[in-house]
């Protein structure tokens, strides 16, 4: 199984770009995975929020192929402890998942386009946190739920 996940916008943030790298490196010890960023749209200014939610969504939608399972982090999106989400990783690997493709949107969300491909919602909590954050809390996540998987000691539950 191969995972990647789509984010709108750059990190900026010296802090988040060293932590995301240091999971990213880890993460490669157990899966294949990438991070595609989607530029942020220019000339927001002069854009509705839905107008700016429809860029972002063709953009998302030209990297996500016909047979992958999308899953968008959403605040509407299911609460999983860690040891849940690594439950759900492994039903999609026996399951024979190729691809499975998780979704950060942009400051307003995902358009309609983007919520009508999704294959599933994931929600990282019930706080909002800034997309950047969003960002490393889920590599970590992802990487908690491989150690977890193999019941190496990272996770102490």
């Amino acid at each position: 199984m191969k995972i990647t996940l789509i984010a709108v916008g750059k990190t900026e943030e010296k802090y988040l770009i060293e932590g995301i790298e240091k999971y990213f490196k880890r993460l490669k010890h157990y899966i294949s995975f990438q991070i595609v960023i989607i530029p942020d749209i220019k000339n927001v200014k002069n854009l509705s929020q839905v107008q700016q939610k429809e860029k972002e969504g063709i953009s998302i939608l030209k990297h996500i192929q016909n047979l992958d399972t999308v899953i968008l982090l959403d605040e509407e999106g299911k609460n999983l402890s860690s040891i849940g989400f690594s439950e759900q990783l492994n039903k999609y690997m026996n399951a024979s998942v190729q691809h499975l493709v998780y979704v950060i949107g942009g400051p307003y969300g995902f358009s309609d386009a983007v919520y009508n491909r999704c294959n599933d919602k994931l929600s990282l909590s019930k706080m909002t946190f800034s997309h950047q954050m969003v960002r490393l809390f889920f590599v970590e996540q992802l990487y908690r739920a491989f150690t977890i998987l193999r019941n190496e000691p990272y996770h102490h539950a």
